[in-house]
């Protein structure tokens, strides 16, 4: 069993361990610096697991922000039959990519 934990950030739960490098919803924080995450849902290390209620108290993660940047366009198409309405409509959704440093 490895060193690992689950973070809550931008309404989503991620599992996370030392460098790894994860996608998540844009953060404001520049490229370079570190960014800490105190939503610590579980932390689990080789010999204990700590659950939250609903946040382990004092636990942090801590992440070096590498990019922000734009993710894949998506195609918003609003379709009416018999009465020619079309509507096309694209979305980039923003991201920040971090690498994980220490739980």
């Amino acid at each position: 069993m490895s060193i690992f934990a689950i973070i809550e950030t931008g309404g989503k739960q991620y599992r996370v361990s030392p460098g790894e490098k994860i996608k998540i919803e844009k953060v404001n924080s520049g490229e370079g610096e570190n960014h800490v995450f105190d939503k610590v849902l579980l932390r689990a290390s080789e010999s204990a697991v700590d659950i939250g209620v609903p946040y382990v108290p004092g636990a942090k993660v801590e992440a070096k922000v590498l990019k922000q940047g734009r993710g894949d366009k998506k195609i918003v198409f609003r379709y009416h039959s018999k009465t020619r309405y079309r509507k096309k409509k694209g979305h980039r959704q923003p991201f920040t990519e971090v690498e994980i440093l220490k739980i």
